[in-house]
């Protein structure tokens, strides 16, 4: 089958047994060594998801799913179901796996955002009370033990009971006839208690012999006295093995009561180690995850340029022309995609280190041709891609830097076999031919099957139908269509046998067409894969001929890559350059391996020129291509620098912006101590004033001290900053002389005129004070200016003391003093006689501006009163509850007009 052929040369078993190390139990090695390849994309989907959600659970601090004590059970619970009976190991090892399972599914359930194994978790019955049973049963030494029934406890006691009988009765001849026997040793033969004699002192102790040493030296003998006691021990010996029977029977009984769910367990547990070990894997390969690319809708392929001409000819032609094909949605993108076998053997088996490739094929490619050197790492290509298809296909992490997306074939297949294999194989032409028929036989069988699910599609007819038209539309009802169904617009384009739509294969060959008559097997790799180019999704092959280097240029499906070849070294780099057709470079590669240089060098005459061009165009192309490639580096290094320095940058504006937002609290803090303070003093001078008789002259000190308190305090009552002294200009001094535009040296300063001597250059001249300025752009202050800014000063001073004067010196509403002559305490009164009572402060208050009010806090009804008094009152300005100090709710402060 083409199917196993191509995982064995992929080499996917040796890829497995590296999985199979990353498994927890003998449950998932077994899985991971014949992991299997789903067969369709859903079954992916919830492989990789669950790989995805054990990803994270390893990459989580204490997340990691533990697999102890969870062993394989299969044979065990299949002997259980036909009857058979468990051993003692057995039962405690069914016991210990359910514990882990139950173990495993409380750290899943324990954990968010993995749902597709909770699950599976979810499908783990474990059975608590079975395992309890067994545990209580059977003790760690896997024997029954004695709590196990009454009965059975009841037989050991009696047979510890005559043991120790027997016991004593052989000490007793071993103490009396120390002589006879070979040494002070109780042992047992057959089940039966016997004593070491000398065999020429056998006589000494009447017995039954059972058995003798090799040297016939010693025999042991069973004493007289102690054969009934054997027997009853063998007695009780066979009833303890028959209760311990019963005991195990009851056991394997519940044990196949419960096979299928215990069945189901042990799959469950196998699939999530599987899921554990992928993960493990693609976190030890630096791998990500893949993520497949769907088809696109139909469109119609670019036409032939060839036959541009014949198709202008005759128009129905030309759009018949056209061909219906599905291309991918986006482009298969596989960057530093690494080989994980080479990868292993790097780094376990001291291997050479490995070089990524890139890949990155467009979406309405179908053939890519890669050319170049022998031994320049063309099948290592063709391997890293087949087994990344794979393993993302096995819901596995690809080994490439992100993104990694490809399409989900549904068909891998190879035919790889050169001396540069992994394996060492070497396949002659007919075995390619072969191979290569049993890929194409699998092609079309599929083609067939997706065919008939879909042979009766309705096909829509155009309005305007003649018999070649409905004959054509018959033809296409009986062609096979793949999923999903085309939707073909009208009128309907008939399709032939090359339009059908194309199956998800991936088709990878090696040295298409080599092994034969090199212009055969050129014409052979031509066919062959442009008719690949209609029935697979994509085909990589890898070939020395010239001719299939040209198909690029032909068909917009093709595409060549090369695998690069280093002239200065003489080395190939195995990297992989997109776009370019290789050079073989045989010769260089013969003489580097040691052919003797007299022959290369006549080889190298027999060349023909037209191909020494060829090379010598594409070594330019590669060299340019070198170039372009070391500019990219070069911009994406400083691209880095620019990334790092903008981080910097940022780091220190948000470095100023945390200090300036620090420095905003600080002053906030100092502010608020600043206002505490003024507080703090203020309420010193109002209980002095409260205390004491309250005059005038206490007034006036009280004020004088508040004053003294915002002078202290209050930013706009300290004295302004001293202005800067005004610029005048003295001999010897720059000055700059703006309506000219000249920089002047002076020569004498201002006279009562305010006119000074400048000269700049050879010039002097006569200037006013007030044309000038300082190099730094201070203007001097003239006479003028400095007697209007006297006169508006001695303006303002006269219009304040103006209003002072005017204006009756009143409290200030903002600092109000509290006494005796402006409270009122209203506590006890009715509403009615409390509101006379506030008329009457009021009028004595006026003087104070403030009026206190205490009626007390009680149901609320007076200070309802009060308020509603105080509402409309004529003589109210506002009023409001005191602060919390002053009696909170229970006072009202009143602010007169």
């Amino acid at each position: 089958m083409i199917q196993a052929e191509t995982l064995e040369l992929l080499e996917w078993p040796r890829l497995c047994q590296h999985l199979a190390t990353f498994a927890a139990t003998k449950l998932g090695v077994a899985a991971a060594l014949d992991l299997a390849i789903p067969a369709t994309q859903a079954q992916t989907a919830e492989l990789l998801a669950q790989t995805q959600e054990a990803y994270q659970l390893e990459s989580r601090a204490g997340g990691a799913l533990s697999f102890e004590g969870i062993q394989d059970i299969g044979t065990s619970l299949q002997r259980a179901e036909l009857q058979g009976l468990l051993s003692g190991e057995e039962l405690l090892v069914i016991a210990t796996t359910l514990a882990g399972a139950r173990q495993l599914r409380r750290i899943i359930d324990s954990q968010a955002d993995v749902p597709t194994l909770k699950e599976l978790a979810a499908q783990l019955r474990t059975y608590p009370e079975l395992e309890q049973e067994i545990h209580r049963c059977i003790d760690d030494r896997a024997q029954v033990a004695d709590r196990a029934t009454p009965k059975l406890a009841g037989i050991r006691v009696q047979m510890r009971q005559l043991r120790d009988r027997i016991y004593q009765i052989l000490q007793g001849i071993l103490q009396r006839q120390s002589n006879a026997v070979q040494e002070q040793l109780i042992t047992q033969r057959s089940g039966r208690f016997v004593i070491p004699v000398k065999a020429p002192q056998k006589d000494a102790i009447p017995g039954i012999v059972h058995d003798s040493s090799a040297s016939g030296a010693t025999l042991y003998v069973e004493p007289h006295n102690t054969v009934n006691l054997n027997n009853q021990m063998r007695q009780f010996l066979r009833q303890e093995q028959a209760e311990e029977e019963a005991v195990r029977r009851a056991l394997t009984e519940q044990v196949a009561a419960v096979k299928p769910d215990l069945d189901r367990l042990v799959v469950v547990v196998t699939t999530l180690d599987l899921a554990v070990a992928k993960a493990r894997y693609s976190f030890w390969l630096q791998a990500n995850p893949p993520k497949f690319i769907e088809l696109g809708e139909p469109e119609l392929a670019p036409k032939n340029p060839e036959k541009e001409d014949e198709e202008k000819e005759d128009e129905e032609k030309e759009e018949n022309s056209q061909l219906l094909i599905r291309n991918l949605r986006s482009q298969i993108t596989l960057r530093q995609l690494r080989h994980p076998l080479l990868v292993w053997q790097q780094q376990h088996e001291q291997g050479f280190p490995v070089v990524p490739v890139d890949l990155a094929i467009g979406p309405h490619i179908r053939v890519v041709a890669i050319t170049g050197p022998n031994t320049g790492g063309k099948t290592v290509t063709l391997k890293t891609l087949g087994l990344a298809a794979l393993m993302a296909k096995a819901g596995m992490f690809v080994a490439a830097r992100e993104p990694v997306e490809l399409p989900w074939f549904d068909n891998i297949l190879a035919d790889i076999g050169d001396e540069q294999s992994l394996q060492q194989s070497l396949s002659t032409f007919s075995g390619h031919i072969r191979r290569i028929s049993r890929i194409l036989e699998v092609l079309h069988n599929k083609s067939q099957a997706e065919g008939e699910e879909n042979s009766n599609l309705p096909i829509t007819n155009s309005q305007q139908q003649d018999e070649e038209v409905i004959d054509t539309q018959n033809t296409v009802s009986a062609l096979p269509i793949l999923k999903p169904k085309l939707q073909i617009p009208q009128p309907q384009i008939p399709i032939t046998n090359s339009q059908l739509p194309i199956p998800k294969s991936l088709v990878l060959l090696d040295e298409v067409g080599a092994g034969t008559d090199p212009s055969e097997g050129s014409a052979l790799a031509i066919a062959l894969l442009k008719y690949l180019a209609q029935h697979s999704l994509l085909t990589v092959a890898t070939t020395h001929f010239g001719e299939l280097k040209a198909l690029k240029y032909q068909d917009s499906r093709f595409e060549n890559a090369s695998v690069e070849f280093d002239d200065n070294s003489m080395q190939p780099t195995y990297r992989l350059l997109w776009g370019i057709p290789g050079r073989s470079n045989a010769l260089t590669i013969a003489k580097r391996l040691g052919l003797l240089a007299s022959i290369v060098d006549e080889a190298q005459t027999y060349v023909g020129g037209a191909s020494q061009d060829v090379n010598q165009v594409i070594a330019g192309l590669e060299a340019q291509r070198r170039k372009q490639e070391t500019k990219a580096r070069e911009a994406t290094q400083l691209l880095h620098q620019t990334e790092k320095l903008h981080r910097e940058v940022s780091q220190k504006a948000a470095a100023l912006q945390e200090r300036e937002r620090e420095l905003k609290i600080a002053q906030e803090v100092a502010v608020n101590e600043a206002i505490g303070s003024a507080k703090s003093e203020i309420a010193q001078i109002i209980r002095r004033l409260q205390s004491g008789n309250q005059t005038a002259q206490n007034a006036q000190q009280a004020t004088e001290t508040l004053n003294q308190i915002s002078q202290k305090h209050l930013p706009s009552r300290q004295q302004p900053a001293k202005p800067k002294p005004s610029f005048m200009p003295k001999v010897g001094d720059r000055i700059r002389i703006p309506s000219l535009g000249q920089t002047a040296e002076v020569l004498s300063g201002p006279d009562a005129n305010e006119e000074l001597s400048v000269r700049f250059g050879i010039m002097k001249m006569t200037v006013k004070l007030g044309e000038i300025e300082s190099l730094d752009g201070q203007k001097p202050e003239t006479k003028a200016q400095l007697a209007k800014a006297a006169a508006q000063a001695q303006a303002v001073a006269t219009a304040k003391a103006k209003q002072a004067a005017a204006e009756p010196a009143k409290p200030n509403p903002e600092i109000a003093i509290r006494t005796a002559n402006n409270s009122i305490d209203l506590r006890g009164a009715r509403v009615s006689d409390a509101e006379i009572e506030i008329d009457r402060a009021l009028s004595k208050a006026v003087e104070y501006g403030v009026l206190w009010i205490i009626h007390g806090k009680g149901t609320g009804q007076l200070r309802r009163g009060v308020h509603e008094f105080l509402a409309n009152h004529p003589q109210v300005s506002r009023f409001e509850l005191a602060s919390q100090k002053e009696g909170g709710a229970g006072v009202t402060v009143v602010y007169l007009k």
